[in-house]
């Protein structure tokens, strides 16, 4: 008889409970994700009672209370607190988000629950291991490719062709919509993912580039870029309100007018 087995440290336990301090009238409760690979317990749901009277209205504003005040081991990432750098993208009440821009009035309920971008490897607690994603885009070389010499000043664009790098170049490379997204969930290793194929887009269409057709040629494989099925995941998780989606399809379309 075959006999199947989680992996080591796969089962989610419960926690500790943090119960709100005396007197406190205005309470919700934080389940967070708790897990360190370096130790030998398995990953746990720790329950913190915040007195939301004592903390700012933004997720992050609790966390860094939690950390302050209650647990100082929670970890997680932090930056500009201003929707900018990324680094505190989780996912949040079951949607991936950024934690200094999600208020935890907009998760419904008593309960809030927390936890690392889905997907990706634990550093620990709400760190996720980024290396493969910022790996994927490291590879599609973002950075302009060009045979004409180095003007003295810089490359000009026309507005008509600099207006159409809108909706790309906000990109923050928080990992939302790729980890968001069922076929990079399968195939992490081989697809690219939302976050690098929107970038891609992003200097395949760029009127400074000269390697357009070889940036295609990168990109005409069945796993790195047709692993999509415009499902919308992506956009719909976007903290920026960009459409990765809209801009694969695009990539799919530059690759078919190329051989038509």
């Amino acid at each position: 008889m075959v006999q199947l087995a989680l992996p080591k440290n796969s089962r989610v336990q419960k926690g500790k409970h943090h119960a709100a301090p005396a007197g406190a009238t205005k309470v919700k409760t934080f389940k967070i994700y708790r897990y360190d690979p370096e130790g030998t317990e398995n990953p746990r749901w720790d329950t913190y009672d915040v007195d939301l009277e004592a903390c700012g209205p933004m997720v992050l504003d609790v966390l860094i209370h939690i950390k302050n005040d209650i647990d100082p081991t929670l970890a997680f990432r932090r930056s500009c607190r201003e929707g900018v750098c990324g680094s505190c993208a989780m996912n949040i009440g079951g949607r991936n988000t950024l934690a200094c821009t999600h208020g935890h009035a907009e998760v419904p309920g008593k309960d809030c629950q927390i936890s690392p971008l889905p997907h990706m490897p634990v550093i620990k607690d709400l760190i996720p291991d980024m290396s493969m994603f910022y790996a994927q885009y490291a590879s599609i070389e973002p950075w302009l490719h060009t045979t004409t010499p180095e003007p003295q000043t810089e490359w000009r664009q026309t507005p008509e062709d600099r207006e159409k790098l809108d909706g790309l170049y906000e990109c923050i490379l928080c990992a939302c919509c790729s980890t968001s997204c069922p076929s990079y969930w399968w195939n992490g290793d081989k697809y690219l993912g939302p976050a690098a194929l929107l970038h891609a887009y992003r200097w395949l269409i760029d009127s400074r580039d000269e390697a357009t057709g070889e940036r295609l040629d990168e990109l005409e494989d069945p796993f790195k870029l047709y692993r999509c099925h415009t499902i919308m995941n992506c956009a719909q998780v976007c903290p920026k309100g960009l459409n990765p989606a809209k801009a694969i399809g695009e990539i799919k379309k530059m690759l078919v007018d190329r051989v038509v």
